[in-house]
């Protein structure tokens, strides 16, 4: 994941922001060999801003339903 118009060092500082926006990068942009944590993913899941088609296919593979 390469995102050269944010700082890292300084989002790192707050948790929440950090995991929220690792998660929309590797899920908008690609994995790069992780693995997404599902249990950060359901911790997340209202907060993220994702594609909508991509969201519906990570809802049906955590909960089985659209």
């Amino acid at each position: 994941m390469y995102d050269w118009n944010i700082d890292t060092k300084r989002l790192k500082q707050n948790k929440d922001a950090w995991n929220k926006w690792r998660l929309e990068q590797m899920i908008n942009f690609g994995l790069v060999g992780k693995k997404i944590s599902r249990r950060l993913l359901l911790k997340y899941w209202d907060k993220l801003n994702l594609d909508p088609q991509k969201k519906n296919f990570l809802s049906f593979l955590l909960w089985g339903k659209k």
